[in-house]
């Protein structure tokens, strides 16, 4: 446990260790995600009570079409996010993270109309199960995961391009196959986001306005991750209205 107390530059002091101890950034870093979970699932609630019964029109948002251009928007955010995120100022990057916590629950909101609240319940819980032992593991483990990088946009590329081909062939059983693979891929790359948190405070840990930016990062990571985990159980499970 010591990995997540203080940091892991031997040349530094324990009183420069101490100064920017670990658990407090990985603490700060699930706390962004948490509230950007809040954030989602609460404006989807608020959203779906106000809802009439004319806006079922929007169900078409959320289903293979929906799924594809949500998952390639959000692969695209965190590469535009990724290659930015040091360049913005920390309440920019703040406003981007709740902004799009927001935004992604007004999209959630149809989900309220086309899945029963209970397996929406369940999904959230099953996915948070999943997420807290992959992410666990990735905290705890000290291997060295750069390497991982390409396989991980290759396993999300691939995702992509399953999900087009079931969307132009309807082949029985390929939406299954892909809900397994993405369950599979994210809980892969949950593991993976975890360990970068970590990572990225080593790079970062004598510079307090990057570790700030880095904490917004990293939770948005792993809130997408989360997302995309939920999602794709609720698609494989959930019971339709």
């Amino acid at each position: 446990m010591d990995d997540l107390y203080y940091s892991g530059n031997p040349d530094l002091s324990y009183e420069d260790r101490a100064k920017y101890p670990l658990y407090r950034h990985v603490a700060k870093t699930y706390g962004w995600m948490f509230l950007g979970l809040l954030l989602t699932f609460t404006t989807a609630s608020l959203l779906y009570m106000g809802l009439a019964s004319g806006m079922t029109i929007l169900y078409p948002l959320y289903g293979k079409v929906g799924s594809i251009v949500t998952l390639v928007a959000q692969l695209g955010l965190v590469v535009y996010f990724s290659a930015r995120f040091t360049k913005y100022s920390v309440a920019t990057a703040k406003a981007i993270f709740i902004a799009y916590s927001i935004l992604t629950g007004v999209t959630f909101s149809i989900l309220f109309l086309v899945y029963q609240l209970t397996s929406i319940v369940l999904a959230f819980g099953v996915a948070a199960l999943f997420f807290g032992v992959m992410a666990a593991a990735g905290l705890i483990t000290k291997r060295d995961v750069s390497g991982l990088r390409p396989i991980v946009l290759i396993g999300l590329v691939a995702l992509i391009v399953m999900e087009l081909i079931s969307l132009l062939f309807h082949l029985d059983g390929f939406d299954t196959m892909i809900c397994f693979l993405g369950i599979a891929i994210f809980m892969g790359i949950t593991t993976y986001d975890a360990k970068r948190t970590k990572d990225l405070y080593y790079a970062f840990q004598t510079q307090d306005v990057m570790l700030e930016k880095v904490a917004i990062y990293s939770a948005l990571e792993l809130y997408l991750d989360f997302i995309n985990l939920f999602l794709y159980l609720l698609r494989l499970f959930g019971k339709r209205k």
